[in-house]
């Protein structure tokens, strides 16, 4: 299986494509299922002869099968990220978030792969654990489609775990930033909503008084930790969070990013969005535990490289 490929569904987007790059760097070949809704063709080495992009939807199942076939192991990221788009169209988005899971899963049973890394999200805490930091075991309180269909995900993956023997990693993201992470989307990460403004010299808005706090992570310290989920010899059962048990600020994120800039155009305030949870910040000990974290790409110097500095 040295040879094999590793499969990528999503991989044309963000954190996939920086984890192809990852991948190919090591000597792996890889395998891009991505029906480019979100993800680009420009985030992929497509001239690099270990690389191999098959167009599509990971709802489609015999596509999937198609894809894994011949795979030594799965990174499972493809998905509808709007929370938005998934209360507007529930229906649509869980065809992608959680049929595209149980495609997976059959996938890799038929094809006899056991290795699966899994995109999951805090949001399967909804508001549980605000204002402390929150463990893998704080309750389960998915308010959208989208956190019902991750949580409904990650319980297929061990059933099939259970079943049939999956090896899956499940990875509670909570706030990823970094470069190809798309500015454009009104859903995108407030980094890099923050930062195209500021580069473009457009007026900024927060909702709410900016004190709400997020853990960011920087794109290639988790794809650090995803190579090494690949490599493991074992697997330990149970989620794991990835975050800093770090609490940022919207202000203070905007004060580091006046410092990469320069200066940052002008700022103002909107009433805060219902829903919104106020803070948010990860328990990583069971990361901290089963991986080894690379010291942690400061705020400043991932803004810096998100914007070409």
């Amino acid at each position: 299986m040295a040879d094999a490929p590793i499969l990528i569904t999503g991989g044309a987007g963000f954190i996939g494509s920086h984890l192809s790059d990852a991948l190919l760097a090591k000597g792996y070949a890889v395998r891009v299922l991505d029906d480019l809704s979100t993800g680009k063709r420009s985030n992929l080495q497509l001239q690099h002869p270990k690389l191999q992009l098959i167009e599509g939807d990971v709802a489609d199942a015999t596509l999937v099968a198609q894809a894994a076939a011949g795979c030594q192991a799965v990174v499972h990221l493809a998905a509808v990220a709007s929370v938005q788009a998934s209360v507007e169209d529930p229906v649509k988005t869980h065809q992608s978030n959680f049929i595209g899971t149980l495609n997976v899963c059959e996938a890799m049973r038929l094809a006899g792969i056991r290795r699966v890394l899994f995109a999951s999200s805090a949001a399967v805490y909804g508001n549980n654990g605000e204002g402390e930091s929150i463990s893998e075991d704080t309750p389960k309180a998915p308010l959208t489609p989208y956190a019902v269909d991750k949580l409904a995900s990650e319980q297929y993956l061990d059933f099939y775990r259970r079943q049939h023997g999956l090896e899956p990693v499940i990875f509670r993201f909570f706030n990823i930033f970094g470069p190809r992470q798309d500015p454009s989307s009104p859903y995108s990460g407030v980094i890099s909503i923050f930062s195209e403004r500021a580069l473009n010299g457009q007026p900024i808005t927060v909702f709410g008084d900016g004190e709400q706090t997020r853990d960011f992570v920087y794109v290639g310290d988790l794809v650090s930790v995803m190579l090494q989920a690949l490599e493991l010899d074992q697997v330990e059962e149970g989620a794991v969070n990835v975050g800093l048990n770090q609490a940022t600020s919207l202000n203070q994120l905007l004060a580091t990013l006046k410092t990469v800039v320069g200066s940052l155009p002008a700022i103002s305030h909107g009433p805060a969005r219902s829903g919104d949870i106020r803070h948010s910040r990860a328990d990583n000990t069971r990361l901290l535990q089963r991986f080894r974290f690379p010291e942690p790409t400061p705020m400043a110097e991932g803004l810096a490289r998100l914007l070409g500095r």
